[in-house]
């Protein structure tokens, strides 16, 4: 294991790459080897968190990487679990057919018994879903089943993908409507009516297609 020292000046690396990312694409692959290597949680939590954003602004670049990131979806701690989830979802955001073969990997975080890695997973699948919402449509249930998970942040977070989902595939209003309704915490009421807008929307939006052809 790296000792303190070199967790320091290792982290302080990635700070500057971090704020130089106009650098980015010639700094990739030091970043992504550096994951294999015997640091700490926080130094490979950091360097999970620089690959995802690396890989939302250069997806191919990370592509060689991205089993190393998802064998991560293993770990013991749940810091780096946290982590991986999340660079996969930046990822995918940016191009979906280099997370698909990890897709059920991915979607198994939503049973992880750390509160932060399913916020995480709820969170990477709003980014997967933003440009690519077909991955989701049969899967709709369990974010439904996460509105009203043990944590509070996860049941705050899952009415979003709701909101994102909502501009492709409306469903889900008169369920959304009793935690809009109901609910005892003021933002999944918010989020809840939100994502049931956006869904109105929608529908409205296909019936006045539908009404000029």
């Amino acid at each position: 294991m790296a000792n303190k020292n070199e967790d320091k000046e290792i982290l302080k690396e990635l700070r500057e790459i971090t704020k130089t990312k106009e650098n980015w694409g010639e700094v990739i692959d030091d970043v992504a080897n550096k994951l294999n290597e015997n640091h700490s949680v926080i130094v490979k939590a950091k360097i999970l968190w620089l690959l995802g954003e690396m890989g939302l602004n250069y997806p191919k670049q990370v592509e060689a990487y991205i089993i190393d990131i998802a064998f991560c979806l293993d770990d013991e701690h749940s810091k780096i679990r946290e982590r991986a989830v999340n660079a996969l979802g930046r990822i995918g955001r940016a191009d979906k057919n280099l997370i698909i073969p990890y897709l059920d990997k991915i979607m198994k975080m939503k049973k992880d018994q750390a509160d932060d890695v399913r916020l995480a997973f709820v969170w990477a699948c709003e980014n997967i879903a933003t440009n690519a919402p077909e991955l989701f449509c049969k899967r709709m249930d369990l974010f439904y089943k996460m509105i009203q998970d043990k944590c509070v942040r996860v049941r705050i977070e899952a009415p979003e993908m709701f909101r994102v989902m909502g501009k492709r595939k409306p469903q889900y209003i008169e369920k959304l409507q009793w935690f809009a309704d109901n609910d005892t915490h003021p933002v999944v009421r918010i989020h809840s009516a939100g994502a049931i807008r956006i869904t109105k929307r929608t529908l409205k939006e296909s019936e006045d297609n539908a009404t000029d052809d």
